[in-house]
């Protein structure tokens, strides 16, 4: 029977006459009519490709329409070039570019196991192969070679879910050797989340040493104590001891020494005849010692806590005030720069005082002086959480300046309602006492104080009402003695200096400007300029950088502001803002442990 979809024509319309063919049935159908469409696009969908693929498969299996033997090993693979051309651009070079091969019926390919070849094959005339922990790795390669895409990214996939402790190494710098950026991340993060695990196994041995050092220098590195590092690496070095002998100290730079408990570092560290018969090392010893004696006073990048011990760097800023003539703030609250977050601390007690200096002591906060002519010291204790009263001040004083400098902390010039102070006083806290040292050259209020390279630096400040001075006093606590050093470019009081790396950074006094002092060769440079005037703004140093918060603007008014310096590249940023505008308040790091933990 035909069927015919359309109008039919009448015979006279037509000029045919009947035939055998015209007087079949015929149904008749108006296309305005029909309700459904004219046509019908029929597929079997993937069906079809994969019968036909399997047909492909049995005729390779039994050798039938073969048309070229690739040869691996030694080991014969009968195939169709049409089927490898189709699936490979690699062998669609090979049999369509009029290469040798193209012409030849035996085609040897080296550089690849036979059996790697077989799992290609079976991935290439069926679509499906079985991956395991035994032939990924040159089925990688494979696939990788004859430019499989899909197999290749399949492997990489499977590698990553096979990630364990014992293999994430060996996995990473497979990844690498084949430039899989997301596998190679994903091991190294691995290897960073489980090191304490990861350090244990052979691999990890194996490492080389800038494998190592990329390891263990990352603040991201997921520890439950430093010791663990210190152990990890000298059983690195005592692999192969004589070969690994002289990157010792390379290594040891990298493993935050000062932040060892101090019997762990006395009876394990110092002990070590590694380290002992290592002269290079004694000054990473001596920087340890240094730090457990000093705390907070002596910064490097060995000092800062990796977060996963739970403990982080932050700054705390204490007190102030929101405006000119404003209430005095009782806040205490630290501000950590890596996760933008703002906590609330002890309050300041007696905070109706203003104008008074704060340093940190070790890990712990010293606040002294205020208006007016306070002589009250105290002090914050950051394990307790709690604000303790210590011995007063001799003289009483207010918009003065502390520093601390060789674990003692020196109380800096000021004013007392009628003159400007040349009184220097000094605190021990193993005594709790204050005593007078050698008075400054010149008496200011209001200046940016500091110590770097074992001297206090009193810089500008306000001799007087009216004038600003541009002097640099330096003062040595082996002479008890005064000096003064190059002037600074601008005369200026309410600024702040913080000291990094053996130099002093200055910031405030209206200017739009941070200035740098080398205290060893004696000079000043500008190093930056900052988006705007502001003075008494506070100022410390976080995790390698310096942050500028806060401060009082042209017009009298806070600002809420944070700036962000870095030195190592010499840019500045405007980071999160402070809970609140406020000025006159004091800024000072410590470390500080997250009772919420580390997070992964």
């Amino acid at each position: 029977m035909v069927l015919i979809l359309g109008r039919r024509l009448n015979r006279e319309e037509s000029g045919i006459r009947d035939s055998p063919a015209t007087k079949r049935k015929v149904f008749e159908m108006d296309p305005k009519s029909l309700s459904g469409p004219e046509f019908f696009d029929f597929s079997s969908g993937s069906s079809h490709a994969e019968s036909i693929l399997q047909i492909f498969n049995e005729f390779r299996d039994s050798r039938l329409f073969t048309d070229v033997i690739i040869c691996v090993e030694g080991r014969e693979f009968p195939c169709h070039r049409a089927v490898l051309s189709a699936c490979s651009s690699y062998f669609r070079a090979m049999f369509c570019n009029d290469h040798r091969e193209s012409r030849e019926m035996l085609v040897e390919i080296n550089g690849i196991f036979a059996e790697a070849m077989d799992c290609f094959l079976q991935y290439v005339y069926t679509g499906k192969v079985k991956i395991t922990t035994e032939n990924v790795q040159y089925l990688f390669e494979t696939s990788s070679l004859f430019q499989i895409s899909v197999l290749r990214d399949a492997c990489a996939k499977f590698l990553e879910e096979q990630l364990d402790p014992c293999n994430c190494l060996g996995i990473q710098r497979f990844a690498d050797a084949h430039s899989l950026k997301t596998l190679f991340t994903k091991c190294r993060n691995f290897a960073l989340q489980t090191f304490e695990d990861v350090s244990q196994h052979e691999e990890f041995l194996e490492l080389g040493k800038d494998e190592l050092i990329d390891y263990i220098c990352s603040d991201e590195l997921v520890i439950s104590k430093e010791e663990m590092v210190f152990e990890a690496v000298m059983r690195w070095v005592y692999r192969a001891v004589e070969l690994r002998r002289p990157v010792l100290h390379e290594i040891l730079t990298h493993v935050r020494l000062p932040l060892l408990h101090p019997n762990y570092f006395v009876q394990t560290v110092e002990v070590d005849q590694l380290i002992q018969n290592s002269p290079e090392c004694y000054q990473l010893l001596h920087e340890a010692r240094r730090y457990h004696i000093l705390g907070n006073e002596m910064m490097s990048p060995r000092t800062r806590p990796r977060r996963s011990t739970g403990y982080s760097e932050v700054i705390v800023v204490v007190g102030g005030c929101e405006r000119v003539g404003g209430f005095n703030l009782p806040y205490t609250e630290c501000y950590d720069p890596v996760t933008g977050e703002w906590k609330s601390l002890a309050k300041l007690p007696e905070f109706t005082k203003s104008e008074y200096a704060v340093c940190a002591l070790r890990n712990d906060i010293l606040v002294s002086g205020g208006r007016i002519n306070s002589r009250d010291v105290w002090i914050y204790n950051s394990q307790l959480n709690i604000w303790i009263r210590v011995a007063s001040l001799n003289k009483g004083r207010w918009r003065h300046k502390m520093a601390v400098l060789l674990g003692k902390v020196y109380v800096v010039g000021g004013y007392d309602g009628q003159n400007r102070l040349s009184s220097v006083e000094c605190y021990d806290s193993f005594s709790n006492r204050w005593t007078e040292v050698a008075p400054l050259k010149e008496a200011v209020s209001s200046p940016a104080v500091t110590s770097c390279v074992g001297k206090l630096f009193v810089i500008g400040g306000g001799p007087d009402d009216n004038t600003c001075s541009d002097k640099v006093q330096s003062y040595d606590p082996d002479t008890n003695s005064w000096l003064l050093r190059a002037t600074i470019p601008i005369a200026k009081r309410c600024i702040t200096a913080v000291s990094l790396n053996n130099l002093i950074y200055v910031a405030g006094g209206l200017t739009k400007a941070i200035y740098c002092y080398d205290p060893i060769e004696d000079y000043w440079m500008h190093v930056q300029n900052t988006f705007s005037r502001q003075e008494n703004c506070g100022m410390s140093v976080c995790n390698g950088k310096i942050y500028i918060l806060g401060g009082r603007r042209e017009n009298g008014e806070a600002t809420d502001t944070i700036l962000c310096y870095d030195p190592a590249t010499g840019i500045i940023t405007g980071v999160a803002a402070m809970p609140r505008p406020v000025s006159y308040h004091g800024c000072v790091t410590i470390h500080r442990y997250n009772e919420k933990g580390f997070k992964l």
